[in-house]
């Protein structure tokens, strides 16, 4: 009995185990057939496809993303590029621009300090009138070249003929004066009717130019939209910028007749009076009260400039918070006029004798290096941005300081100091620190490099024989017109170069 007992229990515990091992066997089994190995082996295609799907929407969705992004980025880099087609595509009013600029993905310009304007242009509050004129109260202009009405065969010249005791006359002040100020009669630079009857309307006005077609325009930034009711953006050019720009930018038409780049009306100068093409250039720039005779306050900038602050920020800056009516940067080297025409004869900017020239009858009229005693910051601006009132005494400033730059060389940075020592102190401006002048605007290069054969003149003698066609025929005919003094014993103050760009 015992044993049959022991026997039974063994028999039961052996059928478990085959159980259990069967069991075993099918959960094996059952896991064999979902193993992956078994799936990849069953079914490789679907598999194969299921994976390769997933890899192709995760490599298109990153492609896509690096897409956006370097559109996005060619978007910001062509607002700072100065490539001509890559400027002109750029919309800074964008939707895309403005995100981009909310994000802080749009580079802001580095300046060397910040400008103290007024931070809303809504609030600035415009003066009712105008500065009054008490010391030269009525300033009339010749307009005919007298030696063309002494039967000359000559053709008349832009700045006209005017002599050296006219010139000395000029700087003698009076409540009454008549002056040389360049648009003598058929003399050149004439407008088109459609633009003189546009900028009769304008009594605010942000003026640029471009000759010979080194640049096309760059359009403003941070622009109120008061600024832009109030002011009238003027872009003097040539016949061979016109023709630049328009091979370059979109110009559109309005219904009148006037052309556009943007904000930019462009006004075209017929008939350019000087072979140089820097000296045309000054035509607009100091001349702007004769160019627009009906505009109150005008801001110049240089054409390769793209301004950045509000026009209407500026006046207040520079003129209104102060009092001034004539604002202009002081140079950031130069503070005498010896030091920067010491810089332009080894930056080849003109013929070096004859800047020399130049010199030398400043020199003989007295004209003495900078010093601090002077009252002055310096001698020597940035002519590239003017910022004033065209009141009586300041339009005297400008012809006079053009007179100059039309009879010897048109590099006007030498010819601003001479003139206010001239006038004797009757002409005041602000000279504002280097630092804000550079804070105004973004610096684009020219499309190309001008050079006239006249800046590698080293010596007199190379005006000589064939070297004579080197001569400007309407301009600078000062430095060839018998001066009535002795230039041979004046001595040039010495110069101490104080860097290498200065």
């Amino acid at each position: 009995m015992e044993t049959e007992s022991l026997r039974s229990v063994s028999l039961r515990a052996n059928r478990r185990g085959d159980r259990g091992n069967q069991n075993s066997s099918a959960k094996d089994a059952e896991g064999d057939f979902y193993s992956p190995g078994r799936l990849a082996h069953e079914y490789p295609v679907k598999v194969m496809f299921r994976m390769g799907f997933v890899r192709l929407v995760l490599v298109a969705g990153i492609i896509w993303m690096l897409l956006i992004l370097s559109v996005l980025l060619f978007h910001v880099w062509s607002c700072q590029s100065s490539v001509t087609f890559l400027s002109a595509i750029c919309n800074r009013e964008s939707r895309v621009f403005l995100m981009l600029d909310t994000m802080g993905l749009v580079p802001k310009p580095q300046h060397r300090c910040p400008i103290p304007v007024a931070n809303d242009p809504n609030k600035v509050a415009i003066p009712s009138g105008r500065t009054p004129d008490k010391i030269v109260a009525n300033l009339h202009y010749v307009m005919d070249d007298e030696q063309i009405n002494n039967a000359s065969k000559s053709p008349p010249l832009f700045g006209g003929r005017e002599t050296w005791s006219q010139r000395e006359e000029s700087f003698k002040l009076n409540p009454t004066m008549k002056v040389h100020c360049g648009f003598i009669r058929n003399g050149g630079a004439e407008m088109d009717p459609v633009d003189i009857k546009y900028v009769k309307k304008c009594r605010f006005v942000v003026a640029s130019g471009i000759f010979d077609g080194y640049d096309t325009p760059h359009q403003p930034s941070n622009i109120s939209h008061r600024s832009k009711k109030l002011f009238c953006f003027l872009m003097v050019v040539d016949k061979q910028s016109l023709s630049f720009i328009k091979s370059n930018v979109t110009v559109r038409k309005d219904d009148e007749g006037g052309q556009w780049v943007g904000i930019w009306r462009l006004v075209l100068l017929k008939n350019s009076p000087y072979d140089e093409p820097r000296r045309n250039g000054k035509v607009p720039k100091i001349l702007t009260h004769r160019l627009f005779p009906q505009t109150q306050y005008s801001i110049w900038i240089d054409g390769k400039m793209e301004l950045i602050v509000d026009p209407l920020l500026m006046l207040e800056r520079y003129l209104w918070r102060g009092k001034n009516t004539f604002a202009i940067a002081q140079h950031k080297h130069s503070r005498s006029i010896y030091e920067e025409a010491d810089a332009n004869k080894r930056r080849k900017r003109y013929a070096r004798p004859l800047i020399d020239l130049h010199m030398k009858i400043y020199k003989y009229e007295g004209m003495q290096p900078w010093t601090p005693e002077k009252g002055n910051p310096s001698d020597v601006p940035e002519g590239a941005i003017i910022i004033r009132e065209h009141t009586a005494i300041n339009n005297l400033f400008s012809c006079l300081w053009f007179n100059e730059v039309d009879l010897f060389t048109p590099r006007d940075q030498l010819s601003f100091g001479y003139v206010v020592y001239r006038m004797g102190g009757a002409f005041k401006f602000f000279m504002f620190p280097n630092c804000e002048y550079n804070s105004i605007f973004v610096l684009h290069p020219h499309t190309r490099e001008h050079s006239s054969k006249i800046e590698w003149v080293k010596n007199m003698s190379e005006f000589e024989g064939k070297g004579s066609i080197l001569k400007e025929s309407r301009g600078g005919l000062g430095l060839w017109t018998p001066y009535p003094g002795n230039l041979d014993e004046v001595v040039l103050p010495p110069v101490a170069r104080t860097s290498k760009a200065g």
